[in-house]
């Protein structure tokens, strides 16, 4: 009876490691992606790196009444649009993606459900960060979306050519930006509302 437990023991303290040295290498796979970012621009990842990026919920958070997690179902229950011959233009006049239809949620109308933490309508000192879980960023201040036509072509996306979307599950674009690659946000994780200090 003794041989028994003390076996017992053994195998779930060799779970345990097991369990522990499985986070810890995606930990580090996590982290190693993000070390060799070049500064503004998404690296090239393997499919099974980029795997470990996808979030399957975005986070509105910061600045905001009322913080929400935001999954597809949630943005396909809220005003969605579809977006036409949408492309992806890189910093050097590239297209590096060629989307003849996607479907997503204004920026604008996904702020409004959160709503801002505004002191009477002159408070507009806030800018927005678009975060990747590859921590890339992309940032809008309140005027470009509440005052400006950006708000009304900034999206966050889930689906692309008739299918969810590669990188991850949702992403957020800004149509029309001259260059549209240095704000589109691949395995977006988090929209963040701050006041300017």
């Amino acid at each position: 009876m003794k041989t028994q437990n003390y076996i017992l023991i053994l195998f779930i303290a060799f779970s345990c490691t097991m369990c522990n040295s499985s986070k810890k290498e995606d930990k580090t796979a996590v982290e190693k992606i993000t070390s060799t970012e070049k500064e503004g621009e998404h690296i090239k990842l393997s499919p099974a790196d980029s795997l470990k990026l996808v979030n399957h919920e975005i986070e509105i958070k910061g600045e905001v009444e009322f913080p929400l997690q935001l999954s597809i179902d949630s943005l396909r229950k809220m005003k969605v649009a579809t977006i036409s011959n949408f492309k992806i233009i890189g910093q050097n006049g590239d297209i590096k993606k060629d989307d003849k239809i996607s479907k997503g949620v204004l920026l604008k109308d996904i702020l409004e459900k959160a709503k801002i933490k505004q002191n009477g309508h002159k408070d507009r000192n806030f800018y927005i960060v678009a975060r990747a879980s590859d921590d890339y960023k992309a940032t809008f201040s309140w005027a470009e979306i509440f005052n400006n036509p950006t708000g009304e072509n900034t999206y966050v996306l889930f689906e692309e050519n008739g299918k969810p979307v590669k990188n991850g599950e949702m992403v957020l674009i800004c149509k029309n930006d001259i260059k549209t690659g240095p704000r589109h946000v691949y395995w977006l994780k988090s929209i963040e509302v701050y006041k300017v200090k």
